[in-house]
């Protein structure tokens, strides 16, 4: 099955062509009231730990260290991706983040993340049988 998760800023006007709308960043959008963000839900269980992000912001971390960092978090608690695996299921999801750069955010590397659990769990399912085996006697 294709999912549908996108990202965008959360500044950027709401659409309804976003689908379900879920903030996953650890700290709220700076002079943005939750009213007027269109916004489903805040998942900052989902977002890089509190240390993992400010070494990033300080530039102590590559890319790739930080990818391989972040992705190591959410490896090591694949629970945290299961409310937006459910949103995911349901239509477009839209991962919003106050980053200025989503396409160089945390989002890419948990939509990553998101895409290959969905295609785990779809493998798992495909893999049951649908039927007791029937021996003949």
């Amino acid at each position: 099955m294709a999912y549908d998760i996108r990202f965008k800023r959360i500044y950027q006007d709401a659409s309804p062509a976003d689908g379900a709308r879920v903030l996953v960043d650890r700290l709220w959008p700076r002079g943005k009231q939750k009213d007027e963000l269109a916004l489903g839900d805040w998942y900052k269980e989902a977002s890089p730990s509190t240390g993992l992000r400010q070494c990033w912001h300080r530039g102590e971390l590559t890319e790739a260290a930080f990818g391989h960092a972040y992705r190591h978090q959410l490896d090591q608690a694949p629970d945290c991706l299961l409310p937006l695996m459910r949103a995911a299921r349901q239509g477009r999801l839209t991962l919003l983040t106050a980053s200025k750069k989503p396409d160089q955010s945390h989002l890419p590397i948990l939509r990553r993340a998101l895409l290959d659990a969905l295609r785990t769990e779809d493998a798992a399912d495909r893999d049951e049988s649908t039927s007791p085996t029937c021996y003949g006697s």
